[in-house]
């Protein structure tokens, strides 16, 4: 799914919306903004600012941009179950992948952009509920869900499908540009229109730096695969031609 093209920022530019990853440093920077990250390290002369606790997800900056890093506390908020444990209220990988395809497709929404809002919202839990009432996969308000046409979204199938369905809304509100959509789905278009923009919450600000990068990283782990796969095509090719 590619014939969407989303306007959206790169992840150096992900600082200067000043997100707020909750973690265990705070990061000053030279545009003025603050973020915070979970820890950070110099990489080939570069400054990475780790959003969790692994090494997998970053933002990496130049030496320059970071004037100043803080020791601060902020443990990150889960949602959390209306009954069970997560891995029990978890769909598998394939499972999931196949219901964000299929959706994506109805909606001309990129699958990995579709995964990295489930990820962000529920991180995959079917009967996630947040502490403002917001319900599973893709944490749908009741109010929402009722406007949508959701009866139940714990059924993982009517929670994506209007999940994604107000996001492809948000998407053509605000002319394919990602950033001010995703800011639409967490805090709601009113906010975002009375700020032109993306508004001043730390919540929105982390939430929008969080899927973009989750979702860059998704784009670039396929087309790396996808370039390893012609590559071995052609090599398959030139073997048989001899």
């Amino acid at each position: 799914m590619r014939s969407r093209i989303y306007f959206a920022i790169g992840l150096a530019a992900l600082a200067a919306i000043g997100g707020r990853v909750y973690g265990a440093e705070r990061v000053t920077l030279s545009n003025g903004f603050a973020m915070d990250c979970n820890h950070h390290a110099q990489v080939e002369g570069r400054v990475r600012l780790y959003l969790s606790s692994g090494e997998s997800s970053y933002i990496e900056m130049r030496p320059e941009e970071v004037t100043g890093i803080e020791q601060v506390p902020g443990p990150a908020p889960q949602a959390v179950s209306r009954e069970g444990s997560q891995s029990e209220t978890k769909l598998s990988p394939a499972d999931l992948n196949e219901m964000l395809s299929e959706v994506g497709q109805e909606h001309n929404l990129d699958v990995d952009l579709l995964a990295s809002v489930v990820k962000a919202e529920s991180g995959g839990n079917v009967r996630a509920v947040s502490r403002a009432g917001a319900r599973g996969l893709m944490q749908l308000m009741p109010s929402t869900a009722n406007d949508l046409g959701v009866q139940d979204s714990f059924k993982p199938g009517d929670n994506v499908r209007g999940g994604s369905t107000y996001l492809d809304a948000l998407l053509t509100r605000y002319h394919e540009n990602l950033a001010l959509a995703l800011a639409a789905y967490n805090a709601g278009p009113a906010a975002v229109d009375k700020y032109h923009g993306i508004p001043p919450y730390h919540e929105t600000h982390a939430y929008v730096a969080r899927v973009i990068h989750e979702f860059n990283q998704r784009v670039k782990s396929r087309e790396t695969q996808e370039r390893r796969a012609a590559g071995l095509q052609v090599t398959s090719r030139a073997s048989a031609s001899q």
